[in-house]
């Protein structure tokens, strides 16, 4: 259902776009980027800090950050633990099935 304005919501925009059975292959494949992503922003806006600041805190640069945020890095785990220092936070990594296959 289109919302009010005439502007389909998130939602449904999401909806549709991963009903293309290779697109929804490819999210899922990017998922872990995704999450960490979204972990790192929700971390920083809870602290109520700038991408600058976390990367000061962090002992990087704020383009480290900035492609974090962005999915676009392959981070190392020490990368990972340095931004998770930074944000005050510990750094846990777990393993689990993927769904479906066990």
């Amino acid at each position: 259902m289109a919302s009010l304005s005439g502007f389909k919501t998130w939602e449904e925009v999401r909806a549709d776009l991963l009903s293309d059975p290779e697109l929804a292959a490819e999210y899922e494949a990017m998922r872990p980027r995704y999450e960490l992503a979204s972990g790192i922003i929700g971390g920083r806006i809870a602290l109520g800090i700038t991408q600058a600041q976390l990367a000061e805190r962090a002992g990087l640069h704020k383009s480290t950050i900035s492609r974090l945020e962005g999915g676009n890095c392959n981070p190392s785990l020490e990368l990972m633990e340095r931004v998770a220092r930074g944000l005050g936070m510990e750094l846990h990594i777990e393993l689990r099935p993927r769904q479906g296959t066990i």
